[in-house]
């Protein structure tokens, strides 16, 4: 049974810090790019970050990039996302989706997590 499973959301004031994970299972890591989304209230779901898990090569949305990181190990099948200098607007639930590179979409979506950063 394929998984995504995210966690380490929760509340944090404007300016600090939160670190999600993405643990996947029933699939095979290496042939996935590991994408994090997040949709917040009344907006569409938007693409923030995303990472290939065979070559390590990266993607940031322009309004979190310089204050997030995302990171993969392999090992543990796990995808993190390092959100830094949070903002109120950062306030979303987050999905983490895994899509394999012969795929034009996302093949698996997790069931979010969600950030709340109060001002």
């Amino acid at each position: 049974e394929v998984q995504l499973v995210e966690s380490g959301g929760g509340l944090v004031q404007a300016g600090g810090s939160l670190r999600l994970s993405c643990a996947a299972s029933g699939f095979t890591f290496d042939d996935y790019a590991i994408g994090w989304f997040r949709q917040a209230p009344g907006k569409e779901r938007e693409g923030v970050s995303c990472i290939s898990s065979s070559d390590g090569s990266t993607y940031y949305a322009d309004s979190v990039k310089g204050r997030f990181t995302i990171s993969s190990d392999n090992a543990k099948n796990t995808v993190y996302l390092q959100m830094n200098s949070l903002k109120p607007e950062d306030t979303a639930v987050y999905y983490c989706a895994a899509r394999h590179y012969g795929s034009p979409s996302y093949d698996y979506w997790g069931q979010g997590t969600r950030v709340t950063v109060s001002s």
